[in-house]
């Protein structure tokens, strides 16, 4: 059918529009191609030119500087030293490493058993991932291998950071140290941050670097460089830097640790000197101890076994995971057991004709001859045990336990550090529950002079002590701030004991440091603003045998070292108002009066006289001794302090 002229003009008119519409899309096509290709030649060109070339970018993290940790006065505990390092990526050598590590054995010391090991390791691990050849490089040995580096692919040199303890084994336990993140590290954690994959990353293992590890490693850093077809870093393009661990800040003072640490010596031994009011726990010391960067650098074998095979366990923490019989110490549990029952007063008296007989069982006091007539206070001064055998039958060892607990004992305290343990304070639900058996008479007596069952770390009987002196519900404090944020301070309820209780417990420990048949007399401090109460104990490890006797073995001194009793002892000052707490364990020491007692009374003085205490604070025969050991002493002797700054 034929169109008319005014269908024929409408038709025209539609194809014009739709041909405008077509030619503006294919413009706006060719200038948005136009712009791409501008772009790519003038402001991209050098990026698509590395393309070209076979180079290609790559993010690497950067890790994070570890937060350090100060002492309370800022001293500095542990820190980050430079170390220059070197690693290699499987993918980037081309895949071949033994060609890179025989000529890298022309530049740094690389046997063959350590080329091969090198080997095994790139196997197990996946191509991408860089494998540290060697750590801790002198500067010259960077130097060296920076300028081989064109023939070495797959090389990188970096110079990060790596843990140092300046004060090395006067905080080990405390501090614990860093290592190597391990499979079994990867496997406790459910979702890894990527830094942990690191080349010898080193996370927390134990002790405070383990508990705070989340708030000490930081945040990754990252930077874009360019690394061309065989895998050699070329040049970086960018950086963001990462965010340095949280600063911690402890209790410890570093100066009253470093005291603590050379005056036991080397005996295998314990200290803790706590705060009565604050809970601080200014020294708390194992003794021997080891020097925590053999572990950061990695510890050689005959060193690792050194300190396995030590007798005198150094890399134990006697302090919160060593728990021992506590002795005598244990006294005050029972004395004041007995006064909150009502089954004593501070005058009831028991004879004590130097043993008492229990179901045809004799147990015998410390002093064979007896002690006579003996009250609540002189049971302590005396530390007489038929007193406390007496008591226990009247009190029950279900009370006995109840107070104990009000004390700290058989109680975990919540510490930033490893293992710490609960110890034991025995009751008859406790025993029918471990062994299926009912409690015995036999038991009470034992418990009550601290032997049997019981069982207390140094730490409990810290805090056991600074209850008794402060009346308050003390628990134990290891830090002062995370990041600049001071931690809670708590408040410490009074204790669940009446105030004349509390009073006698006190009088008994003042005459036993300053009565004339004290037990621990001669260890008295002389000046009275610093007048001192405490407890000696000492705890059997075994009965000497009817074999041993025979062969003449009659007393603890000639046992072997290990199968003679614990000394303790335990201690608090000033008197009238107490300020730190202190308890010592010096294991197989023998005489809690003449071995721990010593040493605790001048960790004590050093406390109080917040340095080298004054000889004229201790009994004259003893000055010459004192002065002896603090001339042969290396003192910590940091910068002075700053105004405001102190141990409060």
């Amino acid at each position: 059918m034929k169109k008319s002229a005014r269908e024929i003009l409408e038709s025209g008119r539609s194809i014009r529009r739709r041909g405008l519409m077509l030619g503006g899309i294919q413009l706006a096509v060719a200038g948005a191609l136009g712009m791409k290709l501008r772009s790519m030649q003038l402001e991209h060109a050098e990026e698509y030119r590395m393309l070209a070339d076979g180079n290609s970018i790559k993010i690497r993290l950067i890790p994070p500087a570890r937060g350090l940790i100060h002492d309370r006065n800022g001293l500095l505990l542990a820190g980050n030293e430079q170390n220059y390092r070197l690693t290699m990526t499987r993918e980037e050598a081309g895949g071949d490493v033994l060609p890179v590590l025989r000529k890298l054995s022309n530049l740094i010391p690389m046997t063959d058993s350590r080329i091969a090991e090198l080997q095994d390791e790139f196997i197990k691990r996946s191509a991408i991932t860089p494998i540290v050849l060697a750590d801790r490089l002198s500067w010259e040995q960077f130097s060296s291998i920076a300028l081989n580096a064109p023939s070495l692919p797959g090389v990188t040199l970096e110079a990060g950071l790596s843990r140092a303890y300046p004060r090395a084994g006067d905080l080990a336990h405390v501090m614990g140290y860093v290592g190597p993140v391990s499979d079994y590290d990867l496997e406790r954690i459910e979702e890894p941050d990527p830094v942990l994959m690191l080349p010898e990353f080193q996370l927390g293992k134990v002790g405070v670097e383990s508990r705070l590890e989340e708030a000490l490693r930081g945040k990754a850093g990252a930077r874009r460089v360019e690394v061309n077809s065989r895998g050699r870093e070329m040049r970086e393009l960018g950086r963001q830097e990462g965010e340095q661990g949280a600063t911690v800040q402890l209790t410890i003072d570093a100066r009253l640790q470093n005291y603590a640490a050379q005056r036991m010596g080397e005996e295998s031994a314990a200290a803790v000197v706590m705060d009565t009011q604050t809970g601080d726990l200014l020294a708390i010391c194992s003794s021997p101890s080891f020097d925590p960067n053999k572990f950061v650098r990695g510890i050689s074998g005959p060193d690792y076994r050194a300190l396995m095979n030590h007798d005198h366990r150094p890399l134990a923490d006697k302090t919160v995971q060593g728990v021992y019989p506590p002795g005598s110490t244990f006294k005050m549990v029972t004395l004041m057991a007995g006064l909150e029952a009502g089954v004593i007063n501070a005058g009831s008296r028991f004879y004590c004709p130097g043993h008492t007989e229990v179901g045809g069982r004799r147990f015998h006091c410390w002093s064979r001859g007896g002690h006579g007539s003996v009250d609540a206070i002189q049971s302590l001064e005396h530390s007489c045990d038929v007193y406390y055998y007496e008591l226990a039958q009247r009190v029950g060892i279900d009370r006995i336990a109840v107070m104990a607990r009000k004390l700290g004992l058989g109680v975990r305290h919540d510490l930033p550090m490893s293992a710490v343990a609960t110890g034991i304070a025995p009751d008859r639900a406790w025993k029918r529950e471990r062994y299926d058996q009912e409690w015995q008479v036999g038991d009470s007596l034992n418990a009550s002079i601290g032997q049997g069952f019981v069982l207390a770390s140094p730490l409990q009987l810290a805090v056991m002590t600074a209850r008794i002196a402060s009346g308050r519900a003390v628990e134990p404090q290891l830090l002062r701030s995370i990041g600049g944020v001071p931690q809670p301070r708590p408040e410490f309820p009074e204790l669940d004991i009446s105030e004349s209780s509390l009073r006698i417990a006190r009088q008994g420990m003042d005459a036993v440091m300053n009565s004339a048949r004290g037990t621990a007399r001669r260890m008295r401090i002389l000046p009275d603003e610093w007048r001192m109460g405490g407890k000696t104990g000492t705890s059997q490890v075994r009965n000497i045998t009817a074999a041993e006797r025979a062969r003449g073995v009659i007393s603890n001194e000639q046992l072997p070292w290990n199968r003679r009793d614990h000394a303790l002892f335990v201690c608090y000052a000033p008197y009238q108002a107490p300020r730190y707490a202190v308890s010592v364990v010096v294991e197989h020491g023998g005489g809690g009066g003449t071995v721990a007692a010593p040493v605790a009374r001048d960790i004590l003085l050093f406390a109080l006289a917040d340095g080298l205490p004054p000889l004229d604070a201790v009994p004259p025969e003893q000055r010459a001794a004192m002065e002896e050991r603090h001339n042969a002493m290396h003192l910590y002797t940091p910068e002075p302090k700053s105004p405001g700054r102190s141990r409060a």
